[in-house]
């Protein structure tokens, strides 16, 4: 028999080796995660603040994108401190955790975004009964349902690839921890762990992608139906938004790495910037926040001591 040294930790190869190449990324990258961070933020005050928007759509929406600020805050951090690091390690046990929020988070989206095609088809073709249809409890056991699901699917996966044993190479050809690339790299039989997380996949695929496919074809016919032009259009415009995001994961390169950057980071970015350009309520309340800060704001200087000193004179 062979004499195995387990490994502890693990090193990640990043996007380049190039110094300068590296630096230029640390500046992209870290300038997309602030945008993300600000945007999705900014998503989930303004639904909170505005009672207008407390409607089931962005109730969905600001789950989503509370959802978006976990999913990039699980790989950025470490990929920009990777980008300025000489040593680029994690630890074995670290690298699970990570691939454990990163299916959570993945997981978990893919429901709710199932959810949310639920909701603009209720929207859109039972107009009438959508209150009715759409209320509070469905919403909170749908959404509810959605992080459980991810919970779960992450949970079973992780718990199963705790028992692995890694004993060299340690290198992974990534920026991030993927349960796909960890596998090649254990001495342990990791075909159950293969058909697991292939089973899961496929599992999570045949509960969320159905009723998307079956909401968007019956929205599609339902806005066909429709007489006059204009209403064609204001009827699409409710869910142009929503069907933006589900299409935009599914194109995009080949290449591991590139596709990994597109869900796991770019999706997380262009998500509140499509729904705030999109939605005309989220940019009136913008303006109306705005609005009230410059009021807030004139009011405070006008009681600061040189306005006050000149209205004395």
């Amino acid at each position: 028999m062979k004499n195995l040294s387990i490994i502890d930790e693990f090193v990640l190869l990043g996007l380049s080796t190039d110094p300068d190449i590296q630096t230029m990324l640390f500046v992209l990258f870290l300038g997309i995660y602030l945008l993300t961070l600000t945007g999705n933020l900014m998503m989930v005050l303004v639904i909170r603040a505005d009672p207008h928007l407390h409607t089931p759509m962005y109730f969905f929406l600001g789950h989503l994108s509370f959802l978006d600020i976990c999913y990039s805050s699980v790989t950025v951090p470490k990929m920009l401190q990777n980008f300025l690091s000489q040593k680029k390690t994690i630890s074995v046990w670290g690298c699970i955790t990570q691939s454990f929020f990163f299916i959570f988070s993945g997981g978990t989206e893919g429901c709710l975004l199932s959810a949310m095609a639920y909701d603009r088809y209720a929207a859109i073709c039972h107009p009438l009964l959508y209150t009715v249809i759409m209320n509070g409890p469905l919403c909170t056991a749908m959404v509810s349902a959605a992080w459980l699901m991810g919970f779960l699917n992450s949970l079973v996966n992780n718990l199963c690839t705790q028992s692995l044993q890694f004993c060299g190479p340690n290198i992974i050809s990534h920026f991030s921890c993927e349960l796909p690339s960890l596998f090649p790299l254990s001495c342990s039989d990791t075909m159950p762990n293969t058909i697991l997380l292939a089973g899961s996949t496929a599992f999570l695929g045949l509960v969320t992608l159905p009723p998307i496919l079956f909401s968007y074809s019956k929205i599609i016919l339902a806005i066909l139906s429709i007489s006059s032009s204009k209403g064609r259009v204001k009827a699409f415009s409710t869910c142009s938004s929503h069907l933006t995001v589900v299409l935009f994961p599914s194109s995009g390169s080949v290449l591991e790495r590139v596709v990994s950057i597109q869900y796991g980071v770019i999706t997380s970015l262009v998500n509140p910037l499509i729904y705030s350009f999109k939605s005309q309520e989220v940019k009136a309340t913008l303006q109306r926040i705005l609005r009230q800060q410059i009021c807030v704001s004139g009011q405070e200087m006008a009681k600061g001591p040189f306005f006050q000193k000149r209205s004395n004179l």
